[in-house]
């Protein structure tokens, strides 16, 4: 991540990310363990579930931005795409893990990022319902939650056989890039499914070594590009190159295991 902003330009998109974070914890929690909470399905075929919940939530977060930085595009899961006039677009996923929402487990988030043509330039995690947000920018990497505020760091470089690796869905994507991940998941320590944006936070966090994914949009992965980065991470595709744009995701908690497992990841045929 490099620094493309002035200070005082970064310091009122934070504040920002913020009034949007809290903006989206106070429509969402009410809803969270709601025995009236239903979910419709997106897909003909196959269930991608979306409900009143997450539409309440982008609703709440375009509501500040149209107040705050009404010039600035956004892009957001569930409404779609607005175009700015300041070259800053908003990227949102009002409720990242819709399923686990739906299961009662807290590991969905809510994800914000703010993005240029180069990619997100500064990105904010939000776990509403144990009080945990992780923040990545130029030059700052932080988490609060119940214990307060700490800076965030990702984990020293340690062999592939001594890593712990998360993906979502133990089929991860397509055949040939689920036979690509449970080659890579073969050589490391433990492998742990279904935490969502939660396990990018993770790493930040310095708990973990890898994360890997398919199939991802913009609003997946810009958030978690971001906080990775500030705290020493890196995010690619499988090939190497920038993920911003979602698709193939490589999460790594330093270049060194990165290089180990996009060995293994780069074997996959192009989608």
């Amino acid at each position: 991540m490099t620094a493309r902003l002035s200070q005082t330009l970064q310091d009122e998109l934070l504040r920002t990310a913020h009034r949007l974070a809290d903006a989206a914890r106070a429509v969402i929690l009410p809803y969270f363990r709601s025995p009236a909470l239903l979910a419709d399905n997106k897909l003909a075929s196959g269930f991608d579930p979306v409900t009143v919940a997450d539409h309440a939530s982008e609703r709440a977060m375009r509501a500040v931005l149209a107040e705050l930085r009404p010039d600035d595009g956004i892009l957001g899961e569930e409404f779609g795409n607005s175009t700015g006039t300041s070259g800053l677009t908003w990227v949102i996923d009002p409720i990242d893990g819709t399923r686990a929402f739906l299961s009662g487990t807290p590991t969905w988030g809510v994800l914000i990022a703010v993005s240029d043509q180069n990619g997100p330039i500064l990105g904010l995690i939000d776990q509403p319902y144990i009080g945990e947000r992780f923040v990545g920018a130029p030059g700052l990497a932080t988490m609060t939650g119940p214990f307060g505020e700490r800076l965030l760091a990702t984990r020293p470089p340690r062999a592939l056989a001594d890593a712990i690796l998360f993906t979502t869905f133990p089929e991860v994507g397509t055949d040939a890039e689920a036979t690509a991940f449970h080659d890579l998941s073969r050589q490391v320590r433990l492998t742990r499914y279904g935490t969502d944006c939660y396990a990018y936070a993770l790493i930040a966090a310095g708990q973990i070594d890898l994360v890997v994914e398919a199939g991802l949009q913009p609003y997946d992965i810009q958030a978690p590009i971001a906080v990775i980065e500030a705290a020493g991470g890196l995010v690619t595709d499988w090939q190497g190159r920038p993920a911003h744009m979602g698709g193939r995701v490589l999460a790594a908690a330093n270049p060194q295991i990165h290089a180990e497992a996009l060995a293994i990841l780069a074997r996959a045929p192009s989608a």
